[in-house]
This record gives structure tokens, sequence and C-alpha cells, in this order.
């Protein structure tokens, strides 16, 4: 997990209770929303990729049977964790696009940052390079409760606002490709509000959780206990 103090009520995917399984958080201390939250350049120049390698390590020696972290924007180091990982390890919700994209004309990303969610980021999680604009993508506001709770780090959050400003967006996308039949969420804070998508558009609504790799793990763990 990243470094945060913001609320995670239930829903959200850095709160164990919202598994559902016995869940072992780790933070990985020093690294929080803005240095995880940002352009494929910028984590290609930092080096945050030792501190998670450290991370699993750590997981691994407590027995855990499948490995996420809490941020989507991670999917650009899929590759380099998975390797480093002895277990199932999944970055991202966006590591379901591709198999979505084999069934649906389009896909929906709903992001806590459109302007740094970028092509790579859909393609280090398989998308294929003929399918990129088959992704569409809505950002939170920048200037919005949700966003200044989560990239402030902040110790408080106003959930009603957010619950607004979440709706809000999944319709303006909703308005942009009445297409879509699916809305994938890019951020682990973001499936406390799944229900009120639901509500509002008549979409699947999918999130990390809803990994197939994270789910397959879990199952096979428990039939192993």
């Amino acid at each position: 997990m990243l470094q945060t103090r913001f609320p995670r009520p239930l829903g959200d995917l850095g709160n164990p209770a919202s598994w559902g399984v016995p869940t072992q958080l780790l933070v990985v201390e020093g690294v929080g929303p803005q240095d995880a939250v940002t352009t494929a350049a910028a984590l290609r120049a930092s080096e945050l990729l030792p501190l998670f390698e450290a991370g699993i390590r750590r997981l691994e020696m407590r027995g855990v049977a499948a490995i996420t972290t809490s941020c989507g924007f991670l999917v650009l180091l899929q590759d380099q964790l998975a390797s480093a990982s002895s277990v199932p390890l999944v970055s991202s919700s966006l590591l379901q696009l591709p198999a979505l994209l084999a069934h649906e004309q389009a896909v929906g990303v709903l992001t806590i940052s459109a302007d740094r969610l970028g092509d790579e980021h859909l393609l280090r999680a398989g998308v294929p390079a003929a399918r990129l604009r088959d992704v569409f993508i809505e950002g939170m506001p920048a200037d919005g409760a949700f966003s200044r709770a989560i990239m402030g780090n902040s110790e408080t959050m106003d959930f009603d606002r957010v619950a607004q400003e979440v709706v809000q967006a999944a319709t303006r996308l909703q308005a942009r490709a009445p297409a879509l039949a699916t809305l994938v969420l890019e951020c682990t804070n973001l499936p406390p509000y799944a229900q009120a998508i639901r509500a509002a558009t008549g979409w699947r609504v999918l999130s990390l959780a809803d990994s197939p790799a994270l789910k397959q793990a879990l199952t096979a763990d428990s039939l192993a206990a």
C-alpha cells in the first residue's frame, strides 16, 4: 500500500474489511499518492521499484496467497513486480481490460486523473495498440473533494460530495460514450461508490477486487487450506 492517511470507508480496497478474506496490509514507507499517480515518464525516472520489490519479499514471508497494490497506476510496474513475486501479483484493475475488450466493442475507465493516465498505462495492462481508442477514460475533477482528499493525503473526506462527483463523472462518460456497458474503476478508492454508479448508469462496474487472477489465487488457496 501507498503511505496514506485519508479515510478508507468499506469498499475502499485499502480497507481490509472490503476483501472478505484475511488480508495483510504492508505500507511502502515514503511512497504517497503523488508518487504513484503519475505519468509513465515520471515513474521511470523515480526509484520506486526496489521499494515495492522489498515489500513483496516481506509479504511472501507472511505466507500470502496473492499480492496486489493500492493504486491502479502501478500497472506500469506489473511485469517487474510479477517477476519479483513467487505468488500471483495483480497490480491494477486495468489488467482486466484485454479480456473485456475481447467481448465488448468498448470499455470505460474511471480514474483519479485522466491527465496522467496515458496510453502506456493501457499498453502495460495488455490493451492491444489497435484497441487503445476503444478505452474511454473519464477522470475525477482535479479540484474536487475526491482528488483533493486523495492527492492531498487529507485526514478528512466529504463522502456525500465525493459520491456526487463520482456519479457526475460516470454520467459525463455515459453521455460521451452511450454504447458502453462496462466501467472499470482504476482507482482503488472508488469502489465505495460503485453501487451509486450502477444505479445512475445501468453499467456493470468492476474494480481490482473483481480481478479473475486474484479470485483464482484466493480460491486455490482456500481449497488447499
